[in-house]
């Protein structure tokens, strides 16, 4: 795609890793194997805006189905803005999305010009930071000896689509953990911790109760001990706000949740925590 001077394609990923250094330096603290992981999910949604063979912006457009993307990583380098290189990359990337229900969060003082294209609020995605450490409680297995087969299965019933490919390679991310509840052999919740330029994030953080939330908590928090945790969560679950809450986390950030379709048919009261902001 070529409009004006700006050229637009596909990312390979190794580009992806540098467009999550410019993330990086936008201060969205993204995590140390996100590329590998969010290139899985669909390697056809990530683009690219250069100008004379040189980077000048991005724009991530997970599709994860015929019915269901997202859209991250919007970024237009700071030497190429005010151009309309940004909206250009907008464009591109929703003419890849078309005819799918489309989500993003969005810094909040961005929400009137996504409603612009057609977003609506749904809710906000409140990020709170705690310290990790605290002894593992009874009752957690690692994820790795529950079938990935169930794994994907649970995670279907609380995410909007299924996502096998980003799945497998989040849950065994080198220097994370990952942890599951299991009931009569089935899952009923699991998190992963992940390590990130600035501490660790959880997410993400789906359960079938608070019970089982507040354990896995507990034990992701465990695994990093002293450091700095995060977990987004999602104001329409206020369990998710009250378990950030009673473990004494802070509110430092927060987004708000957009879709052109309205809300998803997830079942958010089972969302704790969101995977990662850039890709839902």
């Amino acid at each position: 795609m070529n409009s004006s001077s700006l050229v637009i394609r596909n990312m390979n990923e190794h580009e992806l890793a540098s467009a999550l250094e410019w993330a990086a330096a936008e201060g969205w603290n993204p995590g140390l194997d996100d590329a590998q992981c969010f290139y899985a999910a669909d390697p056809k949604g990530f683009f690219l805006g250069e100008v004379d063979g040189k980077p000048a912006g991005c724009i991530s457009a997970v599709a994860y189905d015929d019915a269901y993307g997202f859209l991250g990583l919007y970024i237009v380098a700071p030497d190429y803005r005010g151009r309309g290189f940004g909206l250009k990359l907008w464009r591109a990337a929703m003419v890849y999305l078309s005819g799918r229900n489309v989500g993003l969060d969005g810094v909040l003082s961005q929400q009137a010009n996504y409603s612009k294209s057609r977003f609506t609020l749904a809710y906000r995605n409140i990020r709170y930071q705690g310290k990790g450490g605290g002894s593992e409680p009874y009752g957690l297995i690692d994820l790795s000896s529950v079938p990935f087969k169930e794994i994907a299965r649970y995670d279907a019933t609380v995410f909007p689509a299924p996502r096998p490919n980003f799945l497998r390679r989040w849950i065994e991310q080198p220097q994370a953990a990952a942890l599951g509840v299991m009931n009569d052999q089935r899952l009923i919740g699991y998190g992963v911790v992940r390590p990130c330029r600035q501490g660790f994030k959880i997410g993400p953080l789906f359960a079938q109760n608070r019970q089982t939330a507040d354990t896995l908590l507990k034990g992701l928090a465990s695994r990093v001990p002293d450091q700095p945790i995060f977990l987004d969560a999602p104001e329409a679950n206020p369990a998710a706000i009250q378990l950030a809450q009673r473990h004494h986390m802070q509110p430092v950030f927060e987004t708000a949740r957009m879709y052109t379709k309205g809300l998803p048919a997830a079942r958010i009261v089972h969302c704790f925590g969101v995977t990662t902001f850039e890709l839902g």
